[in-house]
């Protein structure tokens, strides 16, 4: 190849108008000589296919890096994990990066230097984050044609052709998308699977009239090679001609065309679009995504409905002027009331910034406790705990029965307090609100130690304060502690049916009240602002409220939820509790009476292993959820459950997931959290991540070396 690329870097003196590479070999190629080539005839480039050579990662990052003059590329890489063609690509008016099997997301500015693409293709990619890729393809004016999944019959990302019949036609265009899992050798179970899906459609009942009819389906020869494993052609007759609907059949989905009303936030996102997964986007689609947008998400939060600039907003602050967008009489009462607020400014400045970041700015916490113990051994984190009215402290428990509070902000040791007799986890942590330097903490063992950080205060390894920390009689199986609001008693919970009241001062159990739920009482926690008050949640999938003013063998009210309750809290102001139950099922309750307020409708995985933990974000506006099987943290409003982002985690340095155990907002910064993660691979490790929405960034300072742990997931908060 090297002669022929001498010749064609003088390929300007032959009078060629264009150029087309096509790299059909499935056997290893000289991949340097193929950039070589394309950048000598780079100036009369018109097609690149390289989608049946796999390039190396470094090729395709200085091929990204560097830019192409092409018309038309094709792609596919097992190396792209996160794409980034920042590269001058001012002529590509169609990208097909199909079965890049390792791409996830998609940077914010891959696509700033493309304005004339119109067609991109990514099936068969591991992209599922709806945000991110809204963000990166917001970028693309000219984009027209998008695929994350193909029509069955269709090869290219224009519309189907089989979309183009008339109305009147049975072939007519339906919304119904189904995945090419769905298909099967059996034509019995096909059949019964979309009659299924037709009868429960209201565009089809709304459009035939009736849910019954009968449905023959019958199946071409299969095609194979390798990729597509679809059916040649499949014949789907309605015998009820009155039926006017189309099956629109697709293959070869991306994990975003999982995600619930991907098309229509899609669409809504995108103005310009005109063809999604090879179907048409009509004016009357374009409607309803709006419609089911405005229902289910929120663009930007605090319910704004345009960006704006922060510095706009500062200048506003200075001149004390309302908001710029509320110019309309009928909105000037509503502004005037919004700017009543105390917080007006400050959530218009979160508005301005988390309207420009897509991915948060993530730093790991690992660093900070590296030189505490002894050799090469790192605390391994199990639950934590902001401090109440110092932003900068964090404490957090460990695995090996340690407590360390840090300061986060500077990254250094607080305080430092080394296990206490045998080894056992730390599952419960709290501070209490009148004495803040004070620390409550229990061991799944059932010890609980009340500490003073000022006495065991050290800059360096060593043992703790002389001092005797306060003990208190063991609860077996704890889990779950908490103290009421005037720092007098505290509870306990656990992996039983029993409830536990102490009394600080002394260290007396006060109370141990038994059977208050069939099942064990994983998390309990007592009212912000009224010290007798308490809320239990099981895994018998009760929920309940106490009052320790009356004697607890009969609860104010109980409220059930569908699957076995992980935890419960309650807001900042005590008028809601939310409940987090086994695999996604998150809601918000009234406090007063355990009325449904918000039901957050996020979607379950089918795991029963799955556990949930939600929290109240800037105040009791946002939640935040994440859950043990999964690599996602979900933000929804609190009054409205719609969706304002998903953000996921991942582990770059080993390419794997990392998946939220427990989580907590940041009290004194808005969109601020810290996620307790367990890394997947190479070998499991823990670690505490802060998480800034506020801010577009990467991952901070790796740790090289990853270690074991082992405990159940599901105890405690």
């Amino acid at each position: 190849m090297l002669p022929l690329v001498d010749i064609l870097l003088n390929v300007h003196l032959f009078n060629v108008d264009a150029v087309d590479i096509l790299s059909t070999s499935k056997s290893v190629v000289n991949q340097e000589s193929v950039v070589s080539l394309m950048h000598a005839v780079n100036s009369t480039l018109r097609i690149v296919d390289l989608q049946d050579t796999l390039f190396r990662k470094d090729i395709l990052w200085d091929l990204f890096q560097g830019g192409l003059n092409c018309q038309l590329l094709k792609l596919r890489s097992t190396e792209i994990q996160k794409l980034n063609m920042i590269g001058s690509f001012m002529q590509l008016h169609t990208l097909n990066l199909d079965f890049c099997s390792s791409l996830t997301s998609l940077e914010k500015d891959c696509f700033t230097c493309m304005p004339k693409l119109m067609r991109l293709s990514m099936c068969g990619t591991r992209i599922a984050d709806l945000w991110t890729t809204r963000e990166a393809l917001s970028r693309l004016h000219s984009l027209t044609e998008l695929r994350f999944q193909n029509c069955i019959c269709c090869k290219d990302t224009g519309p189907c052709l089989a979309s183009s019949n008339g109305a009147d036609s049975p072939a007519s265009v339906g919304k119904l998308f189904i995945n090419q899992d769905s298909l099967n050798d059996s034509e019995n179970r096909v059949s019964n699977h979309f009659e299924g899906i037709l009868s429960s459609d209201p565009s089809f009942v709304a459009t035939s009239g009736r849910a019954d009819f009968q449905l023959e389906v019958s199946f071409g020869d299969l095609h194979v090679d390798g990729r597509d494993e679809c059916p040649e052609y499949i014949n789907l007759k309605l015998r009820d001609t009155s039926v006017v609907s189309k099956m629109h059949l697709t293959c070869h989905p991306s994990p975003i065309c999982y995600e619930k009303h991907y098309r229509e936030y899609l669409i809504a996102s995108l103005p310009h679009l005109r063809v999604l997964d090879n179907f048409p986007v009509k004016k009357l689609d374009r409607e309803m995504a709006n419609t089911v947008f405005s229902q289910y998400y929120e663009y930007l939060p605090y319910k704004r409905r345009q960006k704006e600039n922060v510095a706009s907003v500062l200048h506003m602050r200075e001149t004390g002027r309302g908001n710029a967008y509320h110019n309309k009489s009928s909105r000037i009462k509503e502004a005037v009331s919004c700017r009543k607020s105390p917080h007006f400014y400050s959530r218009s400045l979160c508005a301005a910034k988390l309207g420009s970041s897509a991915s948060p700015s993530l730093h790991t916490m690992s660093n900070i406790s590296n030189n505490i113990k002894e050799g090469s051994e790192s605390l391994r984190p199990r639950q934590f705990e902001y401090h109440p009215t110092n932003p900068s402290l964090m404490a957090f428990g460990t695995l090996d029965g340690e407590v360390v509070v840090v300061n986060h902000d500077a990254g250094n040791i607080f305080s430092y307090i080394p296990l206490f007799g045998v080894t056992n986890s730390i599952l419960g942590l709290c501070w209490l609100n009148k004495n803040p330097s004070k620390l409550l903490a229990g061991s799944d063992n059932g010890s609980l130690r009340l500490y003073d950080i000022n006495d065991t205060l050290q800059k360096a390894k060593g043992s703790c304060s002389s001092s005797s920390p306060v003990v208190f009689d063991k609860f077996e199986h704890l889990t779950s502690l908490h103290v009421n609001s005037t720092d007098d008693q505290f509870l306990t919970s656990g992996y039983s049916k029993k409830v536990a009241i102490y009394d600080i001062c002394s260290g007396k159990r006060l109370h141990l009240f038994s059977d208050m739920h069939q099942e064990p009482i994983n998390v309990a926690k007592f009212a912000h602002h009224s010290p007798n008050l308490l809320v239990t949640s099981s895994f018998d999938r009760d929920v309940k409220l106490w009052d320790l003013r009356q004697t607890p063998n009969q609860p104010c009210y109980t409220t059930s939820s569908s699957r076995g309750n992980v935890m419960v809290c309650f807001s900042p102001d005590d008028l809601y509790l939310l409940v987090s139950s086994v695999d996604n099922e998150v809601k918000q309750l009234l406090s007063v009476d355990g009325r449904l307020q918000t039901d957050f409708g996020i979607a379950s995985t089918g795991s029963t292993h799955n556990y949930t933990r939600s929290y109240y974000m800037n105040g009791r506006d946002y939640v935040i959820s994440g859950s043990s099987d999964e690599s996602i943290v979900r933000i929804c409003c609190a009054q409205t459950g719609r969706r304002l982002r998903d953000y996921y985690l991942e582990d770059r340095t080993w390419e794997s997931p990392i998946l939220v155990q427990s989580l907590r907002s940041d009290p004194f910064r808005h969109f601020h959290m810290a996620v307790l993660a367990s890394y997947v691979r190479p070998s499991s490790k823990r670690d505490i991540i802060k998480v800034n929405l506020l801010e577009t960034g990467q991952y901070g300072d790796e740790d090289s070396k990853r270690e074991d742990f082992s405990s159940s997931y599901v105890h405690g908060g």
